[in-house]
């Protein structure tokens, strides 16, 4: 089986960094053509890009044993914890996923919940606050709003901005070829990626000028009973 394998996209000024996880089985599917659509716009804009892609060996599933809030990272030692030492330094992220059954695929959404859940529990959350965050959804026919909400709330519950496009970032196809011809497709990964590189600029120009991140309070944990 083929490793997890990473594409670098070097943007023109390489001040930022956006890293677009592939979570697709397939190294260079409809996903993948997704997601290189978005790089190159991203490049274009002088934001450097790096594609990860997840590999297609079979990715544990979070065990809650909660030992990530011990060790500062996942205990499952994989791919998860490869990709949280890249991503320490990134500025952004996407992550792109094929609708499998109406939701993201079963790699991927093992991915997420244990990279998510090991990050807000092992280390308050540092790596991913504030730093802005995009799903992109590939499917034959249907599906992709299901995922779409799916993907969403690990940002939404991360203190992730969620950056969109001018509709829900989806491409269809089922082979790469054809994605190539879902136009409007492909004009929204580049409407995101433009948004995406405004926001960041903005958040940069805000912080060199002296605008202070906001004040962070201690989480308070409850549940429906008290």
């Amino acid at each position: 089986m083929e490793m997890a394998e990473v594409l670098v996209v070097q943007g023109k000024e390489n001040k930022m960094k956006v890293i677009l996880v592939n979570g697709s089985p397939h190294k260079e599917g409809c996903t993948y053509t997704a997601l290189s659509e978005v790089a190159k716009t991203l490049s274009k804009e002088g934001i450097e890009t790096e594609i990860f892609w997840i590999g297609n060996e079979a990715i544990s599933g979070c065990i809650a044993c909660r030992k990530c809030a011990k060790i500062g990272k996942c205990e499952i030692d994989d791919i998860v914890n490869e990709f949280r030492e890249m991503a320490k330094d990134a500025d952004g992220f996407i992550f792109g996923t094929p609708v499998h059954y109406a939701a993201a695929s079963g790699n991927m959404t093992s991915f997420m919940d244990r990279l998510f859940y090991s990050e807000l529990g092992g280390n308050a959350n540092e790596m991913f606050y504030l730093k802005p965050a995009a799903c992109v959804m590939s499917a034959r026919r249907a599906g992709t709003t299901a995922t779409y909400d799916q993907m969403n709330k690990y940002f939404g519950l991360h203190e992730m901005p969620i950056v969109s496009a001018r509709y829900w970032n989806m491409v269809h196809g089922a082979k790469p070829e054809d994605v190539y011809e879902d136009k409007e497709g492909l004009f929204n990964m580049r409407l995101l990626a433009r948004n995406m590189a405004f926001f960041l600029k903005c958040k940069q120009a805000g912080l060199q000028n002296g605008v202070e991140l906001p004040e962070r309070e201690a989480s308070v944990f409850t549940n429906f009973v008290r």
